[in-house]
């Protein structure tokens, strides 16, 4: 992730509070290995007492809300754990999915790997909203409401709901290919067809809390490139 200009990520900047897009690929906090950058590096070249109120899995682009002061960040970490910080993603998920406000109540736990499982034995509570925003050929556009903060709770449930993230081969996603949704494909001679997006195909589309004087702030973040290029390609061969 080189030349990434930490201004061009910001949406949304008061005192207290930086909101930005976080690009995919982007760790949000320093790797063990170190090597990386992250955006907490990034956040504190451009604010030294920067601390990240929440974080998104490596792969996942969108809004990331950054406390500019230790009591900017007590005051969302409050929020947060009371869950009165509303969040929506997008996901485009596998199949055609027809969800009309559909509650998954599925308790997850941790595995070594980094990846979760359902465990209604050591699993925690974790629930999320799902609704169907467009249908296309083979996919769906989902908009994902979690009301926990739990470690792939977006992936595992939309997987439990037999609709898995396009590219989320971890919780059973599928590469998607142009080839697969768009008659009269034709790939050039000697060359490999790469997939329409190459990584999880999830997005944290907007954020919504109370700021520390009870104003309430809401921001948005657009698609990333790769994600645009893959729902508008699905939109066309639809």
């Amino acid at each position: 992730m080189k030349n990434i200009q930490f201004e061009d990520l910001i949406v949304f900047e008061d005192e207290n509070y930086i909101v930005v897009n976080k690009p995919p690929h982007l760790s949000s906090l320093d790797e063990r290995a170190g090597e990386s950058t992250s955006l907490l590096q990034l956040a504190r070249l451009y604010d030294p007492k920067a601390q990240l109120a929440h974080r998104l899995d490596k792969e996942t682009s969108g809004v990331l809300v950054i406390a500019r002061n230790p009591e900017a960040y007590r005051h969302i970490a409050i929020k947060f754990e009371k869950r009165m910080v509303k969040k929506i993603y997008h996901a485009v998920s596998d199949g055609r999915h027809d969800l009309d406000d559909v509650l998954v109540n599925l308790p997850i736990a941790i595995l070594k790997k980094g990846l979760v499982k359902i465990d209604y034995q050591e699993g925690k509570e974790a629930e999320t909203l799902f609704k169907t925003v467009e249908i296309f050929k083979q996919h769906t556009l989902i908009k994902c409401m979690p009301i926990t903060g739990r470690l792939h709770q977006i992936r595992i449930h939309l997987s439990c709901l037999k609709a898995p993230i396009a590219s989320d081969e971890q919780y059973g996603g599928k590469k998607p290919y142009l080839s697969e949704i768009k008659r009269k494909f034709h790939l050039k001679k000697l060359t490999e067809e790469l997939p329409l997006i190459n990584r999880v195909a999830l997005h944290a589309h907007s954020i919504t809390f109370e700021d520390m004087d009870e104003k309430l702030i809401e921001v948005s973040a657009d698609y990333p490139k790769d994600m645009r290029a893959f729902v508008t390609q699905l939109r066309n061969n639809s």
